[in-house]
């Protein structure tokens, strides 16, 4: 059973950084591109970063691209997401994915002062 469960979310203030973790199962991850996506309150979710299976290569959305890095360690079924120079319009319950599988519950992100 594929799944995805993600982690690392909180309050944060503008400017601030966040590490968030999803640990996957159920498949071969390694074998897998990741993704990570966001849903802020009221609005579709929206793709945020992706990293291909090995972690050769990466893509941003514009609108987190220079802030974000998308990173996986495949020893352990982990994709990370690492966010500094937090907004407020960053604020989201951030999802992971692959091409398969489900959504998991997601992390809320919350970035105010």
């Amino acid at each position: 059973q594929v799944q995805f469960v993600e982690s690392g979310g909180g309050l944060v203030q503008p400017g601030g950084s966040l590490r968030l973790s999803c640990a996957a199962s159920g498949f071969s991850f390694s074998s897998y591109a990741m993704r990570w996506y966001r849903q802020a309150p009221a609005k579709e979710r929206e793709f945020v970063a992706f990293i291909s299976s090995n972690g050769g290569g990466t893509m941003y959305a514009d609108s987190v691209r220079s802030r974000f890095t998308i990173s996986r360690d495949n020893g352990k079924n982990t994709v990370y997401l690492q966010m500094n120079s937090l907004k407020p319009e960053d604020t989201a319950v951030y999802y992971c994915k692959a091409s398969l599988g489900g959504w998991g519950q997601g992390t809320q992100v919350t970035v105010s002062s």
